[in-house]
């Protein structure tokens, strides 16, 4: 038997190397953080057109979206917040998920329309389904998150 040389030992290190460069990349799918309703895009593309029909000329430009987030608050720990989000709204907070409301029919009130998630809220938020219920008693957004352990019994706060 023959001892290797330095060129087979190169050889068969390169051969090994090049093996595992060979590996096809893991594609990770991108999920969006919430899950939004027909129900809820209608209502959000109606307060956003109500709140562009009569804030016109807003030094931010028209409404494209809302930011969701949490605050500390509420009677068991932390509570939802909604506000508008602007053509810029990427500039100003870099570190939001954007996402985009796709519904099944494109002619759907609120497709396209953006959902901005604050950072802080991100890992409170992830896998939520937002719907709005419009009934004789109340008309709100509701919020269903599987990550909560508990809320209040008036429903305005949760925990994680």
């Amino acid at each position: 038997m023959m001892p290797q040389t330095n060129d087979d030992q190169q050889s068969s290190s390169s051969t090994s190397s090049s093996t595992k460069q060979q590996r096809p990349k893991r594609t990770r799918r991108s999920l969006d953080p919430l899950l939004i309703t027909p129900a809820a895009a209608a209502r959000i593309h109606f307060v956003i057109s109500q709140h562009n029909l009569n804030n016109p000329g807003s030094p931010e430009g028209p409404a494209v979206g809302i930011r969701l987030g949490t605050k500390k608050r509420g009677c068991n720990g932390l509570s939802y917040t909604l506000n508008y989000a602007y053509e810029n709204h990427l500039e100003n907070h870099p570190r939001d998920e954007a996402m985009t409301i796709n519904l099944s029919s494109p002619d759907m009130e609120g497709n396209g329309l953006k959902v901005f998630v604050e950072p802080m809220a991100l890992m409170n938020v992830i896998g939520t389904e937002m719907d709005f219920l419009d009934t004789v008693m109340t008309s709100e957004f509701t919020f269903t998150n599987p990550n909560s352990k508990g809320e209040c019994g008036c429903g305005e706060s949760f925990n994680v």
